[in-house]
């Protein structure tokens, strides 16, 4: 079914249905699986934010090419899940929990056949007793239908806050 033949209520359903599914993938650490959702050309991207004035809010989010907190292509989020099953991953072993809140989707169709999604996050990480971690941000998504199945193509992940205080960023968003 294209998306010309679907409701907008239809199509903001199953987009809602599919980020629910992405969460338990990532929250039961099943990363091989949620690796799936990608496309083979993904672009997985999250920009730095900056302090700016009111008058420079333009250049309040780094662009690609900037320096960014991170930008991975399929093979670079491949390395980092096999990275975590070779016991060199210390930071992550014993593993994090994790609990993914995906919340305000907006979904908007695409002349090309994709959809561009846009979702609001809580992102809470736990590890060993103390450490604890909460990012809140946005996604903005290009999702395409891949064997009549989503595909993330392109993600950009934008956290509210401009200083990350954790010790790492070993988790996905």
């Amino acid at each position: 079914m294209t998306i010309s033949e679907v409701s907008t209520k239809d199509l903001w359903y199953d987009i809602n249905h599919f980020y629910i599914q992405e969460a338990w993938l990532l929250d039961e650490r099943k990363f091989k699986q949620w690796l799936n959702i990608f496309t083979e050309d993904v672009f997985y991207f999250i920009p730095r934010r900056k302090n700016v004035y009111r008058k420079d809010l333009s250049r309040e989010i780094t662009k690609y090419g900037d320096l960014a907190i991170l930008e991975e292509s399929k093979r670079d989020l491949q390395m980092r899940i096999a990275r975590l099953d070779t016991g060199m991953a210390w930071a992550e072993d014993p593993p994090s929990r994790t609990r993914h809140i995906i919340a305000n989707l907006v979904v908007e169709p695409l002349e090309n056949g994709e959809v561009k999604a846009k979702t609001a996050f809580l992102l809470y990480k736990s590890h060993l007793e103390y450490d604890q971690d909460l990012y809140a941000g946005m996604r903005e998504d290009i999702l395409r239908q891949v064997d009549g199945e989503w595909k993330v193509s392109r993600r950009t992940i934008v956290l509210d806050a401009n200083v990350l205080l954790t010790k790492n960023v070993s988790v996905f968003f």
